[in-house]
This record gives structure tokens, sequence and C-alpha cells, in this order.
């Protein structure tokens, strides 16, 4: 079973809850990092940085959703730790090729970007992804040499 992390900030409440129903009819496992309010003044990098953690301390074995505003603050603030490659995520094409692609562990999204049918539509598409070996492999080695040698 897919164990997922999922974290937001106060602009994102809504859309997360949502996402959090439609996980678990799809059988997954969900672990609520919060924001659980919308007068949580809890600052995006934070909720990100609680997430990433989970995915680090579970081996990468977790994937993790975070949800802001645009979802662009906490691809950035994920993209900060080692071995975590977040994407933003408004899109069937950009939603699969994160994983496809770029083997992504982290799904970001926007929730006055994006409506809830269409992220919850996404979120199905992204949970049964597997990347395999092939063209791509390269190029994320070479992300991972870029983290190792900037990441001390």
């Amino acid at each position: 079973m897919r164990k997922v992390v999922i974290g937001c900030d106060n602009a994102a409440v809504d859309l997360k809850n949502e996402i959090i129903k439609h996980l678990g009819t799809l059988g997954v496992e969900v672990e609520n990092i919060g924001c659980n309010s919308a007068e949580d003044p809890t600052y995006y990098p934070l909720i990100a940085e609680k997430v990433c953690n989970k995915i680090i301390e579970s081996g990468y074995e977790k994937r993790g959703i975070l949800i802001c505003g645009t979802g662009i603050g906490m691809a950035m603030a994920a993209n900060k730790f080692k071995g975590i490659r977040a994407a933003v995520c408004h899109d069937i094409f950009s939603t699969e090729r994160s994983i496809l692609s770029n083997n992504g562990n982290i799904m970001c999204m926007g929730e006055r970007v994006i409506g809830k049918e269409l992220a919850k539509r996404l979120v199905s598409e992204w949970i049964k992804l597997e990347f395999v070996d092939g063209s791509s492999t390269p190029k994320i080695k070479a992300i991972c040499n870029i983290e190792d040698s900037t990441m001390k």
C-alpha cells in the first residue's frame, strides 16, 4: 500500500481535506502534517520541512503532497531537501512527467489555482504511477550528482 504524507498552509486547508478524503477512497494510507485551520499561522516552508523529513525518514518510501495558494512556494521549499524532487502539478501531462521523467516524490498544488475535482483526478493518476529506469535515469543521476556536490 502506498503511503502519503500531506501538508498545507492556511490558504489550502479545504483542498487538503478533500484530497485526504479522496486518498482514503483509493486505499492510500495518509499522514496529515497540517495545517488544520485557516487561522493557523504556520508558514508553508515549515510544513514543507515536516513533510520532507517524514519522506526522508521513511527511506524515501513515502510520497508527499504539499498544497498552498499556488503550489510554487511549497515546491521551492521542498526542493531544498536532499533526495526530494517536488513538482507543481496542475495538469495531467506535468503530473505524469513528474514521476515518469523525473522520479518525483512530492506533488505540489495550489488551492487558488486548481479546482477540487481536477486535483482529485491528478492525485488518482499520480498515486498509481511508478518510475521505470530508462532514458530519464541518467538525467535523474545528474540531479543527484548536483545535490551531492551542493548539499552538504
